[in-house]
């Protein structure tokens, strides 16, 4: 890696046009007072005790609200970013952009006073460089930033097997082929098997994966009139030698709301249900539990088809639960974690579904259920600007202690290869979201598909065939 000779910030200062000076050495940690940046739509206060500098940044509450950090450098280098911050107002997210690109978004976990918080990394180019802190949920106070030189990333150091000793051979072949590639080359994926086909007319290449959702499968939709051929499409995906992965929207057993703003068909969103988690997992013996086994059961059929067509499957139900929008989130993370140990003990034992390759979709500590019954890790990233996603990445490697491989399992834009490679983020695949993120040029565009999927980094379904071998 290529040693930085200089680094500095120039700043628009509250009442001073003079440069701001970094305040540690050069090859060292680099911190950058916020009051020193360009602001735009924010303000500098004092109010809350305990800041560095002269005060810090507040009034980010529209969503054009910013600070821009202007940093120059002599040379290409990839440094870890840091935000010092205060969420008083309770759990926040911001979103960092360098040099109007890439777009991350880091939490910001609430708290009574300034904290410090890793917020992935930034590759700065040689030359004049701007990094901005931008609302999103807004509502939260910023110290200072500061970046440290990335240390190079040590070899992973993965399970060689999957959790479940009675897991099924092509679940072994699958889950050994991952860790043949993982750190090496990116699994290309595409969620629903015509949006795989809509890439493959537009850049020749047809992704690896492909992602399924069970949600129509779910009784409470079933009973009023649903018909889903997810299955036959992940059958159809796994005979042409492709990966698959399945999803499940969980539809609430019962208690839709059924409404002109909450339809019967968005039950799986906490705002369109009265479906209680937590009350529920407290009455093992109540009606609402016996309905819970029931959708289980009945999503445990539609496993059993892909078991018996010998497809493995990358299994990620309750995904996102830390975000609260869906029922199994609802109630906060021990809820969540119990019902996925009922999932994982009625599918894997009761069940006897050994095809399963168990994946976990969130990054919080506190939500994570265990390695015992997690085989890899994941993040759901919507993000633009198609950038590395490494400040998930590098939360999920932490929450691992980089023993499980770590995929972007939703995306709503595909990352570059060149990118992903200069952050060290190997993520094991990606998997764009369907309408309006694959098929928008906001999200991706038609060039920057084809750079994707004709990258020799980027594993396509011509390039995997041979993998149960």
């Amino acid at each position: 890696m290529v040693k930085l000779l200089d680094i500095g910030l120039f700043a628009l200062a509250l009442a001073s046009s003079a440069v701001a000076k970094p305040c540690k050495p050069r090859d060292g940690p680099v911190t950058y007072e916020a009051e020193d940046a360009i602001l735009t739509g924010t303000t500098v206060d004092t109010a809350q005790a305990g800041y560095t500098g002269r005060g810090y940044v507040t009034g980010f509450d529209e969503g054009s609200d910013k600070i821009t950090f202007q940093i120059s450098s002599a040379t290409t280098k990839l440094y870890d970013l840091s935000i010092r911050y205060a969420a008083i107002y309770g759990d926040k997210r911001t979103n960092v952009v360098l040099n109007n690109g890439a777009v991350s978004e880091v939490f910001f976990p609430a708290g009574d006073s300034f904290t410090s918080v890793a917020a992935g990394q930034v590759l700065l180019n040689a030359g004049q460089n701007t990094i901005d802190i931008v609302n999103n949920w807004g509502w939260y106070l910023i110290d200072s930033i500061t970046l440290t030189p990335s240390a190079p990333r040590p070899p992973h150091d993965i399970n060689p097997n999957l959790n479940n000793p009675n897991a099924d051979t092509n679940a072994k072949k699958l889950y050994s082929y991952l860790r043949s590639v993982y750190g090496n080359k990116i699994i290309s994926g595409q969620q629903e098997l015509h949006h795989a086909e809509w890439i493959r007319q537009q850049t020749g290449k047809t992704p690896a994966l492909v992602a399924v959702d069970l949600m129509d499968y779910s009784p409470s939709r079933v009973e009023r009139g649903t018909t889903s051929h997810a299955v036959e499409d992940a059958i159809a995906h796994h005979n042409a030698g492709g990966i698959v992965s399945v999803l499940w929207h969980w539809n609430a057993p019962v208690g839709l709301y059924d409404t002109e703003e909450n339809k019967w068909w968005s039950g799986f969103y906490t705002r369109a249900t009265d479906f209680d988690i937590a009350a529920t997992l407290a009455n093992p013996q109540g009606a609402n539990y016996t309905l819970l086994i029931r959708d289980i059961d009945a999503i445990a059929v539609q496993l059993k088809r892909l078991e018996a067509a010998g497809v493995p499957v990358l299994w990620r139900p309750l995904h996102e639960a830390e975000g609260g929008w869906f029922w199994w989130g609802a109630k906060g993370p021990e809820p969540a974690k119990q019902l996925w140990d009922i999932l994982y003990e009625r599918l894997t034992v009761h069940h006897g579904l050994d095809n399963l390759i168990w994946v976990w979709n969130s990054i919080l500590e506190d939500w994570y259920p265990g390695d015992d019954t997690v085989d890899i890790l994941s993040a759901d990233v919507y993000a633009q600007g198609n950038g590395p996603m490494s400040t998930q990445y590098n939360e999920l490697i932490a929450l691992g202690r980089d023993k499980k491989m770590i995929a972007a399992a939703e995306v709503g834009a595909a990352p570059l290869p060149g990118l992903l490679q200069a952050y060290q983020a190997n993520w094991l695949w990606f998997a764009v979201w369907g309408d309006d993120f694959i098929n928008n040029p906001s999200w991706n565009t038609v060039a920057v598909l084809n750079e994707i999927y004709n990258s020799d980094y980027v594993l396509t379904l011509d390039e995997i065939q041979g993998w149960r071998n």
